[in-house]
């Protein structure tokens, strides 16, 4: 499996890896249970600055939801052990999370995120 793979994902490879959008899309839309997310998962690593994919969608053009799911899901990448990299301590993905706030992730969930689920004081950093 791609996501297991040691090391560097070739270009082959990583453009696999960026078609899970539309294909979580594809199950969710086929499911009477679930159609209503897939338009959130289709959206996931769209970025607050237009440079995501799989349509390049801008800031509030994003789906809020799908805003929510993508630092979610990004923090849940950053901490989690992966066999190319160690996880991050909740700290160095708060400084990562921060960094990429306004660019990556839409910067008022970002400090929501922050706040509540990580208690951290916004203002400290």
């Amino acid at each position: 499996m791609i996501l297991n793979k040691p090391g560097k994902l070739s270009k082959a490879e990583w453009a696999q890896v960026q078609h899970h959008p539309e294909t979580g899309y594809r199950l969710l839309g086929s499911s009477s249970e679930y159609y209503n997310i897939a338009e959130y998962v289709l959206a996931h690593h769209e970025r607050w600055d237009g440079t995501g994919y799989p349509k390049g969608l801008k800031g509030e053009a994003i789906h809020v939801k799908a805003r929510i799911i993508a630092l979610v899901d990004a923090y849940d990448a950053m901490t989690c052990e992966r066999s190319y990299r160690n996880a991050l301590s909740e700290e160095e993905a708060f400084i990562e999370i921060r960094k990429n706030s306004g660019t990556q992730f839409d910067p008022e969930i970002t400090k929501i995120f922050v706040e509540k689920v990580l208690g951290k004081r916004w203002e400290s950093f």
